[in-house]
């Protein structure tokens, strides 16, 4: 794999945004694979190193990816930059291809059933997915606040108010959670089975739950999302 940073670099910001959104959720699906020895996307059992690796891109993407962020917007190359991108792009590719897949990615496609969501990149429908599938799990809630904390200063959406929908778009919710949930999908990766009922609940969860932990830490409120922009 050979990538040019200063590309990268010289790219609008919001490409590399959606990059970590997509590569945020490795680790979060990995490690429901793995619990669960489900198939990964290489087609056997997830390896040692494949999990492994799907952590260590987590962690590289929280200690740099601000910075790096921050590097892009001024058109340099950094050390951030250049950890983040193999995060994004190295490490996440081998963790998903070699951790395995679950619910964030199932959702991401149930979310193209959305017609409201088209407009939206891979990586933010998948940030919503990740959070979507920490709410089904019954994740710490410390470990929910850190990751809505830090997508939202990445600027990445997590609530329905930023992909174009809503806790009362009743039917929509119930399109994506049917499509999520077909059976060639990685959402019964899962340790548990999951339902489109599990699914509409989960998501309709999120838009309270970000809100919330977004005032108590002084983040800025959700900006609603038009898919004509």
């Amino acid at each position: 794999m050979l990538i040019d940073t200063q590309l990268v670099a010289n790219a609008p910001v919001q490409f590399l945004v959606a990059g970590i959104g997509d590569a945020l959720a490795t680790w979060i699906e990995a490690r429901a694979s793995a619990k669960a020895a489900a198939t990964t996307m290489a087609g056997g059992l997830a390896t040692q190193a494949g999990t492994a690796l799907a952590e260590l891109s987590w962690r590289i993407i929280h200690e740099n990816a601000l910075s790096a962020l921050d590097a892009v917007r001024d058109g340099i190359v950094t050390p951030a930059l250049e950890s983040l991108v193999e995060a994004n792009t190295l490490l996440s590719g081998l963790g998903f291809e070699s951790g395995g897949l679950a619910a964030a990615h199932a959702i991401h496609n149930g979310l193209t059933a959305a017609p409201q969501t088209h407009g939206l990149t891979h990586g933010q429908k998948v940030n919503i997915g990740s959070l979507t599938q920490l709410v089904l799990e019954g994740a710490p809630r410390a470990e929910i606040e850190d990751f809505v904390e830090f997508t939202t200063r990445v600027g990445l959406p997590n609530t329905l108010t930023e992909i174009g929908l809503s806790p009362d778009d009743t039917r929509a919710l119930e399109a994506v959670a049917a499509a999520a949930t077909v059976e060639s999908e990685t959402i019964h990766s899962m340790p548990f089975p999951v339902t489109a009922d599990d699914v509409v609940a989960a998501l309709t969860s999120i838009e309270r739950l970000s809100r919330s932990i977004r005032a108590e830490k002084g983040l800025p409120e959700p900006v609603e999302y038009e898919a004509a922009h």
